[in-house]
């Protein structure tokens, strides 16, 4: 006797082709670079702006301090006294293309004794405790607006 059909039940065809197609897609790298490329993208969109404001803000930080630089240099130059006030924040103002830097505190002379790696104030004239005669010194700041 032949038989043409099994009496036992062997599943509806949906249940069969379900673990098939998640089998072949775990083995399936097609498409990889897509995802990957989807989640990179995302990430780099955030991070390069991030990056391009930081550099401007150290950019911007570098000219200040160089506006102050030559504004101390000038004043080294030139020599210092009240008359050359203004043209110390002349030339700190207009040190670099970047607007809104302004000599801020007021450029000023003072007199003190060189200890280590600072300057105390002291009287002009007067004697340092190392033995030397107070040197005269200047500070220049620059500041944005």
């Amino acid at each position: 006797m032949t038989t043409v059909g099994s009496s036992e039940h062997r599943g509806s065809p949906a249940r069969s082709l379900l673990p098939r197609f998640f089998a072949r897609a775990a083995g399936s790298t097609s498409g990889a670079a897509a995802i990957e490329f989807g989640i990179v993208v995302p990430l780099l969109a955030l991070v390069v702006p991030c990056v391009i404001d930081l550099g401007f803000g150290i950019y911007y930080k570098m000219q200040v301090e160089d506006a102050a630089q030559i504004g101390a240099q000038w004043a080294i130059k030139n020599g210092f006294d009240a008359t050359n006030i203004s043209y110390i924040s002349y030339a700190v103002t207009h040190a670099t293309n970047a607007s809104g830097i302004s000599a801020s505190p007021a450029p000023f002379e003072f007199c003190g004794c060189a200890t280590g790696s600072s300057v105390s104030t002291a009287t002009c004239g007067a004697t340092c405790p190392g033995g030397d005669q107070a040197g005269t010194y200047a500070t220049v700041s620059a500041d944005d607006i």
